[in-house]
């Protein structure tokens, strides 16, 4: 008795805990927040959840094949594993505390939302994804003796910490500008890979699908940017512009976004950002974590060479 005393003393524990979450969630400053908001943030929530869970009982299941698979492959796969587990952590955690980052708008008054914050994860979690594509191009071009494949390979990490430094430029002086450039990085770096792949793939010996999947993958991205997200921060900019908008210098950013914090429920403040994010945070998880299972395809012509390692000290060949 006293155990079951004690079991819904802490069921009902947990029930005032989610009924004060849930009041923090739906009244802010004598404002309701939008259902469709709730709706979201709970979707990322779960999102969120069912990618950790998903890498790591990739984890797990890459330890009960070690022994079944060569040393090379065990290695490659291992440095996969932590790179995509940069990624899957970092968006989890912006899964849970989004932030809307030029407008400093969030969900909850708390440090962890600060932009500065969110920002860095990001950024770490940008530049892990990258490299997982970066180890995989390297390895499949050097199989193929595809140079462009390999130069390709070398230049997706600069790129991308190239678009990581617009993107902080963006967040510290408020221009749309900053993210203009960031995301055309982003497109210019996925049309690279894709246009590298079908370079290689009359190479690679059948079947052929998943590379060729991961080409139509990529041209959709390809497409996304340039169709959807490159243009709407272009109209940002453009409607900052016409309006006037007084832009912060870098110092005066760094020292903004450290503490400055708009806590916003509307769905006007969120809706621009619902689209993006909830792919961002859900298929491009799932594509970093079917990296880690990922195989350089066996090539056409037998006098290839084998493929060359990544020239990253530590890392083997995938």
């Amino acid at each position: 008795m006293a155990c079951w005393g004690h079991g819904l003393a802490s069921a009902a524990a947990c029930i005032d805990l989610r009924g004060a979450m849930l009041s923090t969630l739906l009244i802010a400053h004598g404002d309701v927040m939008s259902a469709g908001v709730v709706a979201w943030w709970l979707f990322l929530c779960a999102f969120a959840l069912f990618n950790v869970t998903l890498w790591s009982r990739t984890a797990l299941e890459l330890e009960r094949q070690k022994h079944a698979i060569s040393p090379a492959l065990l290695a490659a796969s291992r440095i996969q594993l932590r790179l995509s587990g940069v990624y899957v952590f970092g968006c989890a955690f912006r899964s849970v505390l989004p932030v809307y980052d030029i407008p400093r708008i969030c969900l909850f008054d708390t440090w962890l939302a600060d932009v500065v914050v969110g920002r860095s994860v990001a950024t770490l979690a940008e530049l892990a994804f990258a490299s997982q594509w970066a180890v995989l191009l390297y390895a499949t071009a050097s199989a193929a003796r595809s140079m462009f494949g390999r130069t390709a390979a070398l230049a997706l990490v600069p790129l991308i910490a190239m678009a990581e430094v617009c993107s902080w430029y963006a967040v510290l002086t408020t221009t749309n500008l900053g993210h203009v450039f960031e995301n055309s990085t982003w497109g210019i770096c996925a049309a690279l890979v894709v246009i590298a792949l079908l370079a290689i793939l009359p190479r690679c010996a059948a079947p052929r699908r998943k590379l060729l999947f991961l080409c139509i993958a990529g041209a959709t991205y390809v497409a996304f940017m340039f169709v959807f997200d490159v243009p709407t921060y272009w109209a940002r900019h453009l409607a900052d512009q016409a309006h006037g908008r007084h832009y912060l210098t870098l110092a005066q950013g760094l020292a903004e976004v450290s503490h400055r914090r708009v806590v916003s429920y509307r769905w006007e403040d969120w809706r621009s950002e619902i689209v993006w994010m909830t792919l961002y945070f859900s298929v491009a998880v799932w594509f970093s974590i079917s990296l880690v299972h990922a195989r350089v395809p066996a090539m056409r012509s037998t006098a290839v060479v084998p493929p060359r390692p990544f020239p990253v000290r530590g890392r083997a060949q995938i």
